[in-house]
């Protein structure tokens, strides 16, 4: 069967497409049926028991694939490599949960997770899920205040954390920081559990914190304990837009089914595969797709401490492609654009054996036509942009390399996934024609793995995603559906502006800049214009070794966005900058640049990745005179 036909099968009969999919799962007792019209937005399997690291862990070493590698740990910074097979994954995980057992921590209740790209932090979060607790990651080295805040939130039990976490030539101490985070909160953890690493060993607090090793010593394992399909499985806290995080919570059983079913069918991996997410635990992709996607197949995940460059070069990804025979790769096309910037030739990456390679899978940032044919020509494997939230767990839109190859439009994520009925609406909530721009929706219900609620907040997740537009779910995004029937998503729908009247994506302006030869990166923003409303603010990273000045470049791009959008774009300044603000995940941050430009006061994002950028672009646009202020 075809893309089109299994869409069509789901679409036909998503009871019965579901039901089926629920068969790959290894269920305590099975579900009813799959949908249930309860909660807020609907809940999958909610009849159900069943447990999640049994699936990911426990069944594969019951199938006689113990010896297999489960998760391979290469780590540049250290200059360390290790493998953990199946039996060993289970055993480890096991004798944790029994530890975190015996402290009292039980079905139901939360442990946060503070850790860096270590196997530990996957064994901990197994761990948890073998209990039926709660699990809420927040990434290694996260503000303590920020990590206050989540932990007044989700009130834990206990905190798992890392003595440490590495940077290129510096080591982040996650020690103080989880100090002063739990001297801040009201809420205060009952232990904590540290993984103490040889790169720094941490002063314990006597009474409160435990050693890694010592915690677990002598313990009896743990078995895994059964918990209803509708259980929490997890939290991970997504920015708000109200300064206070938004707690998405995943159910156990739409979760582990859905995760399931995209290996196979978007990323064509099964058991014995080797899948490389490189991510990071503390995002929705590490959680997906570095822990339970790739472990739930059977596949080897590879856990990567690294960086795209400067460890120590930008062949590090060719690298790990090679030494472990990964079948598909999936970065963040931020990623992409910091090898090209730094080896335009793709020099490096090429110095190494890249035969295992079937795929590369982008998203995070919306992949710029550039960006992939750049990939494309250099590594000469498919190259599929497809598009997801945090919220929905796996991708609402993708070329499905494991049904069959579609053509591939650059720009866009390709079709919607089985699951979701995706619309374009305008501010009314009507559909509107084919490639015309507006809001992109899902009509409900979601499919399974998508969240049912936010944590403790159902009235907020109304507020949130489904007030605006009555029977969908409002993803904050804007875009459109061509003829095919693919979508293209071309920016948030906060980054969309209104320049004299006319609805202008970023997205399409950026798509424009960064097919110039010397742009490396970009971002585009709307400015505050007396007479147009906004006018557009474009910024440049250039690659390195360009001869062209600065001025120069500027005239081009302004030229090429004048022929290929048009004059309605108004389309006229633009700064060179080094680098551009982003979050950790490489979201870069045009709300926040925005407000700089128009001297606006704006909350320092929790999420961002260097503070210290914000400074360097203001400075930029005081010196390109495109500040409110010098205007």
């Amino acid at each position: 069967m075809g893309y089109q036909d299994i869409y069509a099968a789901w679409k036909n009969d998503p009871e019965g497409f579901w039901m089926k999919a629920a068969q790959d799962i290894d269920w305590v007792k099975p579900p009813s049926r799959a949908y249930f019209d309860q909660g807020p937005a609907g809940e999958w399997f909610a009849d159900a028991l069943v447990n999640a690291c049994w699936n990911a862990v426990d069944r594969h070493v019951e199938a006689g694939r113990g010896d297999q590698l489960a998760i391979i740990h290469d780590s540049p910074i250290t200059h360390s490599y290790r493998g953990i097979t199946y039996r060993e994954l289970r055993d480890r995980v096991a004798r944790l949960a029994g530890a975190l057992r015996d402290k009292g921590v039980g079905k139901g209740d939360r442990v946060i997770i503070y850790m860096p790209m270590v196997p530990e932090a996957l064994e901990a979060m197994l761990a948890c899920s073998r209990l039926g607790a709660i699990h809420s990651v927040v990434f290694g080295g996260f503000a303590a205040h920020e990590l206050a805040v989540r932990i007044d939130d989700c009130t834990p039990k206990a905190i798992i954390a890392a003595s440490c976490g590495l940077e290129p030539g510096r080591v982040v101490h996650y020690k103080p920081l989880l100090d002063r985070a739990i001297e801040e909160a009201t809420h205060k953890p009952e232990f904590c559990v540290i993984f103490q690493r040889e790169q720094e060993v941490a002063e314990l607090i006597e009474g409160r914190d435990y050693a890694w090793h010592s915690f677990q010593y002598g313990v009896e394992p743990a078995d895994c304990v059964p918990v209803e399909g509708n259980h929490p499985h997890y939290i991970l806290y997504t920015s708000g837009t109200t300064g206070q995080p938004k707690g998405v919570i995943r159910h156990t059983a739409g979760h582990i089914v859905a995760l399931n079913w995209t290996m196979k069918n978007i990323y064509g991996i099964n058991a014995g595969d080797v899948f490389w997410a490189a991510s990071d635990v503390g995002w929705v992709v590490g959680h997906s797709y570095i822990c339970y996607g790739p472990l739930l197949a059977g596949a080897t995940t590879i856990v990567f401490e690294g960086k795209p460059v400067g460890t120590p070069d930008p062949g590090i990804f060719g690298r790990i492609i090679q030494n472990h025979k990964v079948k598909v790769f999936f970065t963040a096309p931020t990623a992409i654009r910091a090898v090209k910037r730094e080896d335009p030739a793709c020099l490096y990456i090429r110095d190494y054996s890249l035969k295992s390679l079937r795929a590369v899978f982008l998203a995070g940032e919306r992949a710029d036509p550039d960006t992939v044919q750049w990939v494309e020509q250099n590594l000469n494997v498919p190259v599929i942009d497809h598009w997801w939230q945090t919220e929905t767990g796996w991708a609402i839109a993708a070329n499905p390399f494991g049904i069959e190859s579609l053509l591939v439009k650059y720009g866009s994520p390709s079709v919607p996934m089985p699951g979701y009925d995706v619309q374009v609406l305008d501010e009314a909530g009507h559909p509107v024609p084919p490639g015309t721009l507006g809001a992109v929706a899902v009509k409900l219900p979601l499919p399974p793995g998508t969240l049912p609620t936010l944590w403790k907040a159902d009235e907020r997740f109304r507020k949130s995603y489904l007030t605006n537009f009555p029977g969908y779910y409002e993803t904050g995004d804007a875009g459109y559906i061509d003829e095919d029937g693919y979508l293209y998503i071309m920016a948030r729908t906060d980054d969309v502006i209104n320049v004299a009247g006319h609805r202008l994506s970023t997205g399409a302006m950026e798509e424009v800049l960064s097919s110039h030869p010397a742009v490396a990166e970009c971002a585009v923003i709307g400015v505050a214009d007396p007479l147009k409303g906004q006018t557009p603010l474009g910024f440049l990273c250039l690659k390195k070794g360009v001869e062209i000045g600065p001025e120069q470049i500027g005239r081009e791009v302004v030229q090429m966005v004048r022929d290929r959008i048009g004059p309605v774009a108004a389309f006229r300044n633009t700064v060179v900058v080094d680098r551009l603000p982003k979050t950790r995940s490489g979201k870069i941050l045009r709300a926040t640049m925005a407000k700089i430009a128009d001297g606006e006061e704006f909350k320092m994002p929790a999420t961002i990745d260097d503070p210290a950028i914000l400074d360097e672009i203001r400075e930029a646009l005081h010196k390109a005179g495109h500040m409110a202020a010098t205007a």
